[in-house]
């Protein structure tokens, strides 16, 4: 008889260590599964600069985001209303901006040179252009290529601040389009365009 109990204690000995090895095998594989899901949806993320953004609480449009100006001239206010002082004035119709804040009927706005400030939302396109390395102080020209490879033809040098309408991005170049001329530049090098982003 204290064989037979002695046996079945060791039974549940080795039963109640076999059922922690399993769950604990459970729980080691969710933690695997959990951190695979977690570093997929980081690797989506900064795929996709889409992913990445917030909406905006009026348009529900990503925010930041590119757009552009309607008209040669567009007052910049200091607040977003009629009643606030205007800081300065855009004279460049079709020029890139950034949206980065709604409010009511008004968008925050920066430019280029990271000059910051409001306009009314009717002033603004959603077409898509950009500006040509505004950085760059020295003259150095950019190249517009034939196609999207810089072994391929030149069709134009292209200086710094020059303003061209986007055709499509693929996240590394834009097609775009100066004046008659046609090609490609590197991503990188112009402004009204993120990295990485897709532009149809």
């Amino acid at each position: 008889m204290s064989g037979m109990r002695a046996d079945s204690g060791l039974k549940a000995i080795f039963s109640t260590k076999e059922g922690h090895v399993k769950r604990r095998r459970s729980l080691s594989a969710w933690a695997l599964i959990l951190a695979f899901c977690m570093s997929a949806g980081l690797w989506a993320a900064s795929q996709s600069p889409a992913l990445a953004q917030a909406k905006g609480r009026v348009s529900g449009l990503p925010v930041p985001r590119f757009v552009s100006l309607k008209a040669d001239r567009v007052n910049v206010r200091r607040g977003p209303s009629i009643d606030q002082s205007i800081d300065w004035v855009f004279s460049r119709a079709g020029l890139p901006v950034e949206v980065i804040a709604e409010s009511d009927n008004w968008r925050r706005v920066r430019d280029s040179e990271g000059s910051e400030g409001w306009v009314f939302h009717s002033l603004l396109s959603g077409r898509r252009t950009v500006l040509i390395s505004p950085w760059v102080k020295d003259k150095k020209t950019v190249p517009l290529y034939r196609d999207d490879k810089t072994s391929a033809g030149i069709v134009a040098e292209l200086q710094p601040n020059v303003l061209g309408d986007v055709i499509e991005c693929d996240g590394t170049w834009c097609e775009i389009s100066v004046d008659d001329y046609e090609g490609y530049v590197q991503q990188e090098l112009l402004w009204g365009a993120y990295r990485g982003e897709v532009v149809k």
